[in-house]
C-alpha cells in the first residue's frame, strides 16, 4: 500500500537509494500556486527522465495528489502525450445547436401531448342525470307588493348543494350591476355570510379601459369579457339576466323585468336585506340635438357597431362611383370630448388606419383620411397634468390628429357637425365639419332607473348621480339598507351641516345655546378628529390645525364662535371635489363594501345577543370609505402616459408595453390576460382584421 510522504523524507529514501542527480532535477517543492504546481508536476512527469526507481515513482504520486488537492490537477496530465483535438469550432457549435433544438422540440411535445390529454378529460360521456330536489315556492312564488306581482324568496337552485341549502336562510344580499364596483365586491365577499343575487342586463364584467382597443380590431370583443356566473358562482349565489325597474324602499322589494320565453317582459319582486346599486351610467348628451347621428362606446355592442361602421365607410370609399368629395366626408371621421375614452379611441383608429389600411385598401384612401378631436376645454386630457396633456397633443400633432380646443359641439347633422370656436380675438365663431363618423364620448350622466329613485329621495340633488354618504349609503335611505357603488354614485360633500348638526345636538345635551358656542383651540382639535373619521376626503384641507384656526379666529378671541366655526368648514366643502367617474374608484368602492359587509356579519351575532336592533351600526363596525388615487395612464398612438401622484412621465413603444402591462396585470382571471396575450400577438403576426360581422 502507498503512503504519501513529505519531501524530507523523500529526500532521505532518495539518499539511501543513491539517487539524488535524478531527484534533484525534478526539483521537487510543495507546490503552492498554480505555477509551482504545473512546475512540480511538469518536472516529476518529464519524458527524459528513464528512471525506473520506486522513489521517483512515489515523488510522481505524491506531486499529482498534491496538484489534485489545490485544483489544477487535469484529466489530460494523466498522460504523458495529450490527445489531439479533432473538433472544429463549426462542429460543436452545431452539435450544441441541434442539443438545444432536440430539447425544445421536446418539451414543445410535451406541453401539446399534455394539453391533449388534460383535454381529453373534460369531455363527459355519462348524462350527469339526478334528482334534484325544488322548492314548491320557488316553481309557484307568491304574489304581493304594490303591483301585487311574483315575489321571489325562493329559487330553483336553492337546494342544489348542501352549502346552499345553508345558504338561503342567511341575510338576502341582492347586487344591481356587473360592473366594476358589483365584481370587486363579489370577490371579497365570504361565501357563508349572504344569500347573495345579482340581477344584470349582461351576464358578462366588462374591462372597460381596453375598450376603444376592440373598436379597430387591436382586440377581440371576448377578450374583454369575462363570465359573470363564474364569479357569482365563488360566492354561491345566484344570476338573473334581467333589468332594475324601481325599488320600493319600505317593502325592501326590488322590481326586476326580464325577457321570457315569448319575447316578452316578465316581472317580479326580489326582496333583500341589503341592496347595492352598481348600474352604471349614460352618456351625458349636453343638451345637444343630433346624437341618434352619434356613436357611443359604454359597451361591447356599442364597439361592434363602430367596427362596422368604419369598416364600411373604408368599404364605400372604394367604389368607382363615390366621388371625392363624398371620399373625403366618408374617411372624416371626429371624436367629441377629449377624455381618456375619446383621447384612446382617436389614437386606435389612427393606429389601425396609418398600420394596416395600405395592406389591403387603395393607398389613395391615407392622403383622404382626416381624425378630429373636439374638446370644449383648453387642453384634452384636462384631468392629467398639463405636461402629459401638452406631450399628447404634440403627439397627436405628429399623428396629423386635428385637435379643436376650446370648441363646443352645436348640433350634429347627418353628414357634417356644426361647433362653435373662439377666435384670436375673444369672438365666438361658427363652424362646420364634414364626417361620415362620430363619436360622442362627453361625461357621464344617471339612468333612468337612477333618476326614479332620485325623485323618490329627499336630499337626492345631484343631476348626475345618486348622492351618497361616506359610508356608500344612498341618502335618503333607511341606514344600512341601500348603497350605491360605482359612476352612479357620488359621495356627498357636505362637512358642515353634518359636524354643525353634531354640534348643535351636543351643545342641546349640555343645556348650552349652540349660537353661543364658542370652541378653543384643544376643542377644534377633537372637531378636526371628527371631520377626517367621517370624511376622509377632506384629510389633505386639515393639515394646519393652527394655522387654520388662527386664519378664522378673526377676532383673535382665542376661540371659535358658531359663526366662525360654520364659515371654516363651509371653505372645506367648497375645496371638496366630486370622485372621479373611473374604474379605479368603482374598483375601491366595490373592495371597502365586501370588506365591511363581512365585518359586519361577523359582528351581527353580538349584536343579536345582545339587542342592539338599530342604530348606526356601519359607523360602529367599519371605518368611512376613503378613496385613494393611484394613478391615471392613457394611450395616444404609439405611445403612452402615466400620471401616479406627481411622477408624470409619458414615451414611445416601451410606455406602450408598460401600459398593457398594467391592464395586463389588472385582468380579472387568468383566462382574460391568456387572450389578451394572444390578440397582442396576432396583431403583430397578422395585422387587425379589417372586415364587418
Amino acid at each position: 500500500m502507498l503512503v504519501r510522504q513529505s519531501v524530507p523524507t523523500l529526500l532521505q529514501r532518495a539518499s539511501k537509494t543513491g539517487c539524488p542527480r535524478q531527484l534533484k532535477n525534478t526539483s521537487v517543492l510543495l507546490p503552492r500556486n498554480l505555477k509551482a504546481c504545473r512546475a512540480s508536476w511538469s518536472a516529476a512527469t518529464n519524458p527524459s527522465s528513464r528512471v525506473k526507481s520506486p522513489v521517483l515513482r512515489s515523488l510522481k504520486r505524491d506531486s499529482r495528489l498534491q496538484c489534485q488537492d489545490h485544483g489544477f490537477f487535469q484529466a489530460r496530465a494523466l498522460s504523458t502525450k495529450p490527445l489531439p483535438n479533432t473538433q472544429s469550432r463549426l462542429i460543436r457549435f452545431l452539435y450544441r445547436g441541434f442539443a438545444y433544438l432536440g430539447f425544445f422540440v421536446l418539451s414543445c411535445g410535451t406541453v401539446v401531448a399534455a394539453l391533449f390529454i388534460y383535454d381529453a378529460t373534460t369531455y363527459k360521456e355519462d348524462p350527469l342525470v339526478n334528482d334534484i330536489p325544488v322548492s314548491e315556492f320557488a316553481l309557484n312564488p307568491r304574489r304581493g307588493g304594490p303591483k301585487n306581482l311574483p315575489i321571489a324568496e325562493h329559487f330553483v337552485d336553492d337546494d342544489d348543494t348542501p352549502s346552499k341549502r345553508d345558504q338561503k336562510h342567511k341575510p338576502k344580499l341582492v347586487i344591481l350591476g356587473t360592473g366594476w364596483g358589483s365584481v370587486a365586491l363579489l370577490k371579497q365577499l365570504n361565501p357563508d355570510d349572504y344569500h347573495v343575487t345579482v340581477v344584470s342586463p349582461s351576464n358578462h364584467f366588462l374591462f372597460t379601459p381596453m375598450l376603444p382597443s376592440a373598436t379597430v380590431g387591436t382586440l377581440e370583443l371576448r377578450s374583454l369579457a369575462e363570465p359573470v356566473r363564474g364569479i357569482v358562482a365563488n360566492v354561491k349565489g345566484h344570476f338573473f339576466k334581467g333589468v332594475a325597474e324601481d325599488v320600493d324602499f319600505s317593502n325592501r322589494l326590488v322590481e326586476v323585468s326580464a325577457k321570457g320565453s315569448d319575447g316578452q317582459d316578465e316581472r317580479f319582486y326580489l326582496p333583500y336585506d341589503k341592496l347595492i346599486i352598481g348600474v352604471g351610467s349614460t352618456t351625458n348628451p349636453h343638451g345637444v340635438s343630433g346624437l341618434e347621428n352619434c356613436h357611443f362606446l359604454k359597451d361591447l355592442n356599442d364597439a361592434r357597431l363602430i367596427r362596422n361602421a368604419v369598416i364600411r365607410n373604408l368599404e364605400a370609399s372604394c367604389l368607382p362611383t363615390t366621388t371625392d368629395e363624398e371620399r373625403r366626408r366618408l374617411l372624416s371621421f371626429v371624436v367629441s370630448g377629449g377624455g381618456p375614452t375619446g383621447v384612446e379611441f382617436a389614437a386606435e383608429l389612427f393606429d389601425m388606419l396609418n398600420e394596416d389600411l395600405c395592406k389591403f385598401f387603395p393607398r389613395i384612401l391615407r392622403n383622404e383620411i382626416s381624425v378630429h378631436v373636439i374638446q370644449s376645454r383648453g387642453h384634452i386630457l384636462n384631468t392629467y397634468d398639463e405636461a402629459l396633456s401638452r406631450y399628447a397633443e404634440a403627439r397627436f400633432a405628429h399623428d396629423s390628429v386635428d385637435v379643436l380646443t376650446n370648441s363646443r359641439v352645436k348640433e350634429v347633422q347627418k353628414d357634417k357637425i356644426l361647433f362653435t370656436q373662439k377666435d384670436d380675438q375673444g369672438n365666438v365663431v361658427t363652424k362646420e365639419l364634414p364626417m361620415g363618423f362620430c363619436l360622442w364620448s362627453t361625461g357621464v350622466s344617471q339612468t333612468e332607473f337612477c333618476q326614479r329613485l332620485a325623485k323618490k329621495l329627499e336630499g337626492q340633488n345631484n343631476r348626475h348621480a345618486l348622492e351618497t354618504d361616506t359610508h356608500l349609503r344612498v341618502i335618503g335611505t333607511p341606514l344600512g339598507d341601500v348603497y350605491a357603488i360605482g359612476d352612479c354614485s357620488t359621495v356627498q360633500n357636505n362637512v358642515s351641516e353634518n359636524i354643525m348638526s353634531f354640534l348643535r345636538t351636543v351643545a342641546w345635551e349640555k343645556g348650552h345655546d349652540p349660537e353661543k358656542l364658542s370652541l378653543t383651540y384643544s376643542m377644534w382639535r377633537d372637531v378636526a378628529k371628527r371631520v377626517k373619521q367621517r370624511f376622509p376626503q377632506a384629510t389633505d384641507h386639515l393639515k394646519r390645525l393652527d394655522k387654520l384656526f388662527e386664519q378664522y379666529d378673526k377676532d383673535r378671541s382665542g376661540t371659535l364662535d358658531f359663526g366662525e366655526l360654520h364659515e371654516l368648514l363651509r371653505q372645506i366643502d367648497s375645496k371638496l371635489t366630486s370622485l372621479p367617474a373611473t374604474a379605479q374608484r368603482a374598483n375601491q368602492q366595490g373592495e371597502y363594501l365586501g370588506r365591511k359587509f363581512s365585518r359586519l356579519a361577523r359582528a351581527a351575532e353580538g349584536m343579536r345577543r345582545n339587542e342592539i336592533l338599530d342604530g348606526d351600526t356601519d359607523e360602529a363596525v367599519y371605518k368611512a370609505f376613503e378613496y385613494k388615487h393611484l394613478g391615471s395612464l392613457a394611450y395616444i398612438g404609439n405611445a403612452a402616459i402615466f400620471d401616479f401622484n406627481g411622477l408624470n412621465f409619458g414615451g414611445g413603444l416601451l410606455a406602450v408595453y408598460l401600459w398593457r402591462s398594467v391592464y395586463f396585470a389588472q385582468s380579472v382571471s387568468f383566462r382574460t390576460r391568456a387572450l389578451l396575450a394572444m390578440d397582442w400577438t396576432k396583431r403583430a403576426l397578422f395585422g387587425r382584421d379589417l372586415m364587418n360581422f
